[in-house]
């Protein structure tokens, strides 16, 4: 039997059938499109999050193993300090560093027994400083390990020779206190030039920090997700439960039969699995590595979270689309009639650019052009707009891989996730670029800080019995490797009257050395004012006629001047004075200072050699003058009494000058045999002996002696009871007090011309560097 029907309400239901056809299939492919979209995007945000969190952990660890690493290079010339004088300097560092770094638990090295002790021959035992924290308070401690032999671990260390990561450990580092805490330890090798192992730097860190990131990381809409830190050794740094810390990872947690977890942890690379818990249960796992300086063993953060979490979104969006499609079918059936023809080509355009995005293409061609007027024109617009955003978001990304870190977007909305995950990304980047670039200039300043002050002790330590030639030399130095322009170097002197004034001993300018006689009066221009306050004067706004005016550095006109007392505390030597064409860093400046003082000291040192070598050369002179004169005396009896008044008023000088001699420096008296047959009252006073306390004792009384110097004592005696004149600089211990003296010894002969005593002229040094003095 036929159904009898019009032909409109045919064609009408042919429509609608059609239509309602590709409307379900439409829908249904959009709806499955977005499902599978939602998964990727979902598992997208998962990736760059862990990357992100990654890369926060690894900056506070890498900080960490880059202040050990630099103590590491710091101390490789420890050799050229004694062990005690060394070890000190060794914990003064140790006392900067350590409230510097919060995060440090223990600050520690391990120095071989062998390179600190020269009696010590065996290849093990060995030297541990450290510094630790108690209850807030900074502790120190120094002990002695390893005398009967290396421990595994340390033994490890030692083969290994490079920068570590500990593995895990529970450590209890207070005596008494019952907590345990997790933690590992960051060691860098201190090594000599040819690399051969000295010892180790190292902090010991604790867990918690890195914990308190992992309970902070949270996925929205992602019940069930978690964070957790891997060591290289696969055991859990970091777990929201603290009963897996400190425990192995499973090694397959997936369907694989092949798959080893724990190798993919050595590939040092990002990567993700589906954790399989069991037949309905599975989570999707991103791993990020974490390089620990130049450890070469990465740690890894992971992020987990429920595969059923992740659909939920991507079911509800589903069902949704479902559920409007119903509807629209229902609708569609009343309206159909007016919009078959406007609807077909609109939804045929937007599948197809749908299709394309859920192939992953990006093109603004793409973008569509409707007209309809209603939600279809609405649709096409959003979805030119997603177009748009992901096609900015895609140049954006590629920007940033190039390294174009200025490069910017707009957003969707304040809901674009995805592009505020890429802002936080790329001023994650931007800040580890600036900490980077800001650390190496910091390190170059250091490096050129320590350069210099390396450069200038060895000028120091030449020409140091000649003034002008240590003059002419520093200035010389210092005004090419501070690239200045002009240098002078002023020194304080005394006029016949008694009167202090600075005089010119050297100047330097254009690469030439300039010889000027110039006397500057105390407190006249900068250089005069600079002596009076004892203050560094340094100006930037300098008149075209101030340096021929005031400087004395002749007519140039830098564009900075920098005026630097030479000065002993508070006693001032002399004045430095550095004119350029280019501005000092506060560095530069700190940097002169600094070698001003140990200018200073050497100027202090030079000079009094030399006012101690010139008064014994003139009592030797008046002591020939007076034999002289008493000769004449016996050969002339008729000018005997005008001799004689003569050689009482020269006498008398000389009895003046010999006590201004002793008030002014530290006289001791040796017989032969190398013992004290006098001292005056200066000395006894500074030591705190007395006089019946010193005579009689041995010269090395009170002086600390290295095998080394024993092996010099008896030469440096032997040239002495020969008549030679020596120098040296010695370091005396007295009760509590270490004194350091420069002393000048001179034999003293009969008339035979055989030495029958030794005299010692010494001058207490008191803020000489104990550095360079050395016992005898």
């Amino acid at each position: 039997m036929k159904i009898q029907m019009k032909l409109k309400y045919k064609i009408q239901f042919l429509i609608i059938f059609i239509a309602a056809i590709i409307y379900l299939i439409a829908i249904g492919y959009i709806s499955i499109s977005a499902r599978q979209a939602t998964y990727r995007d979902t598992k997208a945000l998962i990736d760059s999050k862990v990357n992100k969190f990654a890369f926060e952990i690894q900056d506070k660890l890498n900080q960490n193993i880059t202040a050990v690493r630099t103590l590491a290079l710091s101390f490789s010339n420890y050799d050229i300090l004694p062990k005690d004088e060394w070890l000190n300097v060794v914990n003064h560092m140790y006392d900067k560093v350590a409230p510097a770094f919060p995060s440090f638990y223990n600050l520690w090295d391990s120095w071989e027994l062998s390179e600190i002790d020269s009696s010590w021959n065996k290849p093990y035992g060995r030297i541990v400083n450290q510094h630790f924290r108690d209850k807030g308070i900074i502790k120190t401690a120094q002990t002695k390990r390893s005398l009967n032999g290396d421990n595994e671990i340390y033994t490890n260390i030692k083969t290994s020779n490079r920068e570590m990561v500990l593995p895990l450990y529970f450590d209890v580092f207070v005596e008494g206190k019952s907590e345990q805490k997790l933690m590992t330890s960051l060691i860098s090798p201190i090594q000599k030039e040819n690399g051969e192992y000295v010892g180790v730097v190292a902090v010991d860190i604790t867990m918690d920090r890195f914990q308190e990131i992992i309970n902070e990381i949270q996925l929205e809409n992602l019940e069930g997700s978690y964070a957790f830190l891997l060591s290289h050794k696969g055991k859990y740094a970091g777990h929201p439960d603290s009963s897996f810390l400190n425990t192995k990872a499973i090694k397959n947690p997936t369907a694989q039969e092949s798959f080893n977890l724990f190798n993919k942890l050595d590939e040092g690379k990002a990567f993700s699995i589906i954790h399989k818990k069991d037949e309905y249960n599975k989570d999707y796992v991103s791993y990020s590595p974490i390089q620990i300086g130049k450890t070469g063993t990465p740690w890894f953060l992971g992020i987990s979270a429920p595969v059923s979490s992740i659909m939920d979104e991507a079911d509800r969006n589903f069902i949704i689309s479902l559920i409007v499609g119903i509807i629209g079918l229902i609708i569609l059936g009343t309206v159909i009639y007016f919009i078959t023809r406007s609807i077909t080509n609109p939804v045929e355009q937007v599948t197809k650019v749908l299709k394309q995005l859920a192939e992953g293409r990006i093109d603004d061609k793409m973008k569509l052009s409707v007209s309809t007027g209603d939600e279809i024109e609405e649709m096409a617009e959003a979805l030119n707009t997603s177009i748009d955003g992901l096609n900015k978001k895609n140049i954006f990304a590629s920007n940033l891989e190039q390294g174009n870190l200025d490069s910017t977007i707009n957003l969707l909305s304040n809901k674009d996730e995805l592009g505020h995950s890429l802002f936080q990304m790329r001023d994650s980047l931007k800040k580890a670029r600036e900490e980077e670039e800001k650390r190496k200039k910091e390190e170059k300043r250091r490096s050129w800080v320590n350069e210099g002050l390396n450069k200038f002790a060895d000028i120091l330590r030449q020409d140091n019995e000649d003034i002008q030639k240590l003059s002419d030399n520093v200035i010389k130095n210092l005004v090419y490797y501070l690239e200045a322009t002009q240098g002078g170097i002023f020194l304080m002197e005394e006029d016949d009257e008694g009167n202090n004034f600075l005089n010119l001993k050297s100047a330097f300018a254009f690469d030439r050395k300039k010889f000027m006689e110039r006397k500057i009066p105390l407190g006249d221009g900068l250089v005069g004012t600079c002596a009076i306050e004892k203050q560094s004067i340094y100006m930037t706004d300098i008149p075209k006629d101030y340096m021929e005016v005031t400087s004395g550095l002749g007519d140039s006109n830098p564009d900075c001047l920098l005026i630097v007392p030479l000065k002993i505390e508070e006693e001032v030597m002399g004045v430095l004075e550095i004119a350029s064409l280019k501005k000092f860093e506060d560095y530069q400046i700190e940097f002169v200072e600094k070698v001003g003082q140990n200018i200073a000291s050497t100027i202090s040192t030079v000079q009094v050699n030399i006012k101690t070598q010139k008064l014994l050369e003139q009592s030797k002179q008046q002591s020939e003058e007076l034999s002289s004169q008493e000769e004449e005396m016996r050969q002339n009896m008729e000018e005997l009494k005008a001799t004689q008044e003569e050689a009482a008023r020269q006498k008398a000088e000389l009895e003046s000058l010999v006590q201004a001699f002793h008030q002014a420096n530290y006289i001791v008296e040796y017989d032969l045999e190398e013992k004290i047959t006098e001292v005056n009252d200066k000395y006894l006073r500074l030591l705190g002996l007395t006089r019946d306390e010193v005579i009689g004792t041995h010269h090395s009384y009170k002086m600390k002696l290295t095998e080394a110097q024993k092996k010099d004592y008896k030469k440096f005696w032997d040239e002495l009871r020969a008549g030679k004149i020596k120098k040296d600089t010695n370091v005396a211990e007295v009760g509590n007090k270490t004194f350091v003296f420069a002393e000048t010894y001179t034999p003293i002969k009969n008339e035979e011309g055989k030495v029958f005593k030794i005299i010692k002229v010494a001058v207490e040094l008191s803020e000489f560097d104990l550095s360079q003095a050395k016992s005898v």
